[in-house]
C-alpha cells in the first residue's frame, strides 16, 4: 500500500517535471529575437494583473478600498524608476 502511495507521488512529479525541462533542454541554444524577448518580459506582470484587477473591481465588501489601494499602488510604481524584478 505505501509503496502504490510512493509510486504515485514519484509519477505525478515525473509529469510535472518533464514538461517543464524538456523546453529549456532542447532549446536553450535558440536566441528569441527582441521583440519576443520583451513580450515574454512582461507575461509574469500580465498573468498577476489578470489575476488581481477583477477581484478588485467585483469586490463588494470592499471594493472602493481596494481600489484606491490599487491606484496609489499603481501611482507609486508608475513613479517608481525601478521594476518588480529588482526588488
Amino acid at each position: 500500500m505505501h509503496s502504490n502511495i510512493f509510486l504515485i507521488i514519484v509519477g505525478m512529479g515525473l509529469v510535472t517535471y518533464i514538461p517543464r525541462m524538456l523546453p529549456l533542454t532542447l532549446f536553450h541554444r535558440i536566441e528569441l529575437p527582441p521583440f519576443w524577448r520583451g513580450v515574454l518580459r512582461n507575461v509574469p506582470y500580465a498573468t498577476l494583473g489578470a489575476l488581481i484587477i477583477p477581484g478588485i473591481f467585483l469586490s463588494k465588501t470592499i471594493g472602493c478600498l481596494a481600489f484606491s489601494a490599487f491606484s496609489a499602488l499603481s501611482l507609486l510604481l508608475g513613479s517608481a524608476s525601478t521594476s518588480w524584478a529588482s526588488f
